[in-house]
């Protein structure tokens, strides 16, 4: 009887030929589950203005804003918590290829800057920074379902050793050994689908009247709880973590909670939903 599964799917889907002197250009499953994610969660967030009549036009700009804080927070974030040393070194590499490197906790904080930028030039119309939060959260838990998809694909935060009959051993995945180990991102993925739902469902009952900042803290509070759980069945990303009781992403994550919390503490002391 088969006690694990043999993950041997190759990252990139098709390869661009060289033209012109450029290329060839892989083409990668994460690559396309990460503008899914973004893609997907627009026409949602289309939704969201349309039953709470804001702005069909500003949906471009808010995407906008959340790509490149996204990517940028996460590019960022990822060499300051985790490499911190070519950053000072060589602060180019944020945006030069090749783009290896991205850590959610970056990613969060890029979103926040970007929400408090988009909110301020749209306090016209509603759309405070908590009022977008509350619904933008609810397409951030869906691409973050997409992304540790991706990561899936990549063979890349891998788990460790384990006996569950549902370890992967991940084939393509030359860091470590090729034993069976816990699917840490399918762990992660599907606990980001599963608030999507949630929060959809939240949102969907309260709409309009939605008590500011409830769903952002539960948004925090679900995330950054079972990351700091997960984290003890993934490998570190990187050796210096060995030396600590608790990795980075579990540090990283303790505020995180600790900030959820405010939230829906705060949105009970605001139960209806206004425009600040």
């Amino acid at each position: 009887m088969i006690s694990y599964i043999l993950w041997n799917v190759n990252p990139e889907i098709f390869t661009i030929p060289e033209f012109a002197g450029l290329g060839p250009f892989p083409v990668r499953w994460y690559g396309l589950l990460f503008a899914a994610g973004f893609l997907i969660g627009q026409q949602v967030m289309i939704h969201v203005f349309k039953k709470e009549k804001k702005p069909l036009e500003d949906i471009d700009a808010l995407t906008l804003y959340m790509v490149i804080s996204t990517v940028l927070g996460a590019r960022i974030g990822h060499f300051l918590f985790y490499q911190p040393d070519v950053l000072f070194k060589n602060p180019l590499e944020v945006i030069l290829p090749p783009y290896a490197g991205l850590a959610s906790h970056g990613a969060i904080i890029g979103i926040i800057t970007g929400l408090l930028l988009y909110s301020r030039s749209r306090k016209s119309t509603g759309q405070s920074f908590l009022w977008v939060a509350d619904r933008i959260v609810i397409v951030v838990a869906l691409t973050g379902c997409f992304i540790r998809f991706g990561n899936l694909m990549n063979h890349e935060i891998v788990g460790k050793l384990t006996e569950v009959p549902w370890g992967f051993i991940f084939m393509q995945n030359t860091e470590f050994s090729q034993n069976p180990r816990h699917p840490a991102q399918l762990y992660e993925s599907i606990s980001c689908l599963v608030l999507f739902f949630i929060l959809l469902g939240l949102w969907n009952k309260f709409k309009e009247n939605t008590p500011r900042g409830l769903l952002v803290g539960i948004f925090f509070v679900w995330v950054f709880t079972l990351r700091f759980l997960y984290e003890f069945v993934k490998e570190n990303q990187e050796a210096f973590e060995a030396d600590y009781t608790l990795n980075m992403g579990q540090l990283l994550s303790i505020p995180a909670v600790l900030l959820g919390f405010y939230f829906i503490w705060q949105s009970r002391q605001n139960p209806i939903q206004k425009s600040v």
